[in-house]
C-alpha cells in the first residue's frame, strides 16, 4: 500500500511539474519582445484555409484605394489574376504530361490544341470564381483596403477542360479522358499554394 502511495505522489509531483514547465515556456513565449519599431501586421483572408488544395484553386489578395469600390475591385482584379496564373500552369503541366505520355501523331500540334483550349476554359471559368472570404478595412488616412480570396473547383476545370477537348475535331479521336483525368489529379494532388 505504502508504495502504490508513493508511486501516485511521484505522478502527481511529476503532473505538477509538467504542467508548471508548460505554463512557464507558453508564459515565454507570449513575453517576447517584438523588434524596436515594428509592428505585427494583420493580413485577413489568408492562412492554411485559403491555400489550394488537391480539389480546390484559392488565389488572396488586396487593393487599396481612397474610393471603396475600387478597392474591393482592386482586390477582385488581382486575385483573378493570380488564379488564372495559378490554373494555366497547372493546365500546362498536364497538357505537358498527358500529351508526352500518349501518341498523339502531331505532339506539337495536340500540344498547342490544348494550350488554346486552355486558355478558352480559364478565362471562362475565371467568371464563376466564388469569394470565400473578403474583408474591408480603412486606415487612419482614409484609404481603404480589401482583402480577397477567390477560388475555383478543380473538378469543374477538368470537366470544362474535357468538355471542349471532346468537342476538337483534331484530338477527338485520340484523346482519353479517364488518362487526362488521372494526370490533371496527379498535379492537383501536388499543388499547395
Amino acid at each position: 500500500m505504502k508504495i502504490y502511495h508513493s508511486f501516485q505522489s511521484a505522478a502527481a509531483i511529476a503532473m505538477v511539474m509538467a504542467i508548471s514547465f508548460t505554463a512557464t515556456s507558453c508564459k515565454k513565449n507570449k513575453e517576447v519582445a517584438k523588434p524596436a519599431g515594428e509592428v505585427e501586421i494583420v493580413e485577413y483572408c489568408t492562412g492554411d484555409e485559403y491555400y489550394s488544395d488537391n480539389k480546390t484553386f484559392r488565389s488572396t489578395a488586396t487593393g487599396e484605394s481612397q474610393d471603396r469600390e475600387i478597392a474591393k475591385k482592386k482586390s477582385r482584379s488581382n486575385a483573378e489574376v493570380r488564379l488564372a496564373k495559378m490554373v494555366s500552369v497547372t493546365i500546362k503541366a498536364v497538357t505537358d504530361n498527358y500529351v508526352n505520355s500518349t501518341e498523339f501523331n502531331n505532339t506539337e500540334e495536340a500540344t498547342e490544341t490544348f494550350n488554346e483550349l486552355a486558355r478558352s476554359v480559364v478565362d471562362q471559368e475565371l467568371r464563376g470564381a466564388v469569394t470565400v472570404c473578403e474583408k474591408l478595412t480603412q486606415r487612419t488616412n482614409g484609404l481603404y483596403v480589401s482583402y480577397i480570396c477567390i477560388e475555383l473547383s478543380g473538378e469543374k476545370i477538368a470537366s470544362k477542360y474535357n468538355e471542349k477537348l471532346s468537342e476538337d475535331e483534331r484530338i477527338k479521336a485520340e484523346y482519353n479522358y479517364e488518362q487526362f483525368k488521372e494526370t490533371f489529379q496527379a498535379e492537383m494532388d501536388a499543388l499547395r499554394h
